[in-house]
């Protein structure tokens, strides 16, 4: 288990006029991927320091599958929470392997231990071990330096993981490579995942469910395709771009929720998606034209129609 409570929970810094947080309450369930959202200012970053100690609480409490965090170290804390910040982090007088080992070696796991969990995480994020592990930091890309950072954050195998804007330095092609990194580790490893953001595209794609914060509270938490077609207020709709159904997103694949057609039935409509289209590029139409279902064409042949209850429970089966 690992469900992450926040009760009422606020601070407000030494002088300011305001809460940095204010009256938070939200349960991250065991294995989802919260995304925190909002413009810059918003309490993003505070609400997730919060849940290793970084801040403390003025009022209110965080709990850690029913234990109030206050009643465990922070040093104990710390060691159980994987911890993810933007350029990594990692210590550059340290080789790979070092910043890796840093945890399980203060937890005093044994050097065959460690050593085959750092050939290990090294793997699961695609870093050949023979190849990276004696290397330094500034011997790698920006995107080598945030896979080693999140292995780093895996190396105890904490049930939760805290990950601060983690890609905001990088690059577009890089960073879209590397939320495929995370939707893959996701699925394999399922832990419960607090992740900050500011893009939107980013939080959409990888969210199972979105909070979105203004001026330190919670304005709407929810999934992201209640979030699209159910925004709390005005704030949220523009946030999102609730009105702007036709960029593509990533949240999920059309043929997920395809619908098969008789070979021999034609293309009816212009309304149509081919299999590489987006759950949020269908809803796009559907919304828009009020059509009943859409058709989906592989190289000119009609496979498939996609209808909004099919895209419906598509993404609640992906909360599941």
């Amino acid at each position: 288990m690992s469900q992450i409570r926040f009760d009422q929970v606020s601070l407000r810094f030494s002088g300011a006029a305001r809460s940095a947080v204010d009256r938070c309450s939200a349960t991250i369930d065991s294995g989802e991927l919260v995304v925190i959202l909002g413009p810059s200012g918003c309490g993003k970053t505070t609400l997730l320091k919060m849940v290793n100690r970084l801040y403390e609480p003025t009022s209110g409490g965080i709990y850690l599958d029913d234990r109030n965090i206050r009643q465990v170290s922070r040093t104990a804390l710390r060691r159980q929470i994987g911890y993810v910040i933007q350029q990594a982090g990692l210590f550059p007088h340290m080789t790979v392997a070092k910043n890796i080992a840093v945890v399980p070696e203060l937890l005093g796991w044994s050097r065959p231990q460690i050593q085959a969990r750092i050939d290990e995480l090294l793997t699961l994020v695609e870093l050949p071990p023979q190849e990276f592990r004696r290397r330094y930091p500034a011997q790698l890309s920006g995107g080598q330096q945030q896979r080693i950072g999140l292995a780093r954050a895996l190396a105890a195998d904490p049930q939760v993981m805290l990950m601060d804007e983690p890609f905001g330095a990088i690059d577009a092609i890089t960073r879209t490579t590397l939320q495929d990194e995370i939707l893959r580790l996701q699925r394999q490893l399922r832990k419960t995942i607090l992740f900050v953001s500011h893009d939107v595209e980013e939080a959409l794609r990888l969210a199972d469910r979105l909070l979105i914060m203004r001026q330190g509270q919670i304005v709407q938490f929810d999934t992201p395709f209640r979030v699209l077609t159910q925004p709390a207020d005005d704030f949220v709709r523009d946030l999102v771009g609730a009105d702007d159904m036709v960029r593509q997103l990533g949240l999920l694949r059309v043929k997920s929720v395809m619908v098969p057609l008789a070979e021999s039935q034609a293309v009816s409509s212009e309304l149509t998606l081919s299999p590489q289209d987006t759950l949020r590029q269908a809803l796009s139409l559907v919304l828009q034209t009020g059509a009943e279902k859409l058709t989906v064409v592989d190289q000119g042949r009609a496979i498939g129609f996609i209808t909004l209850d099919e895209i419906r429970r598509s993404s609640q089966s992906r909360q599941s």
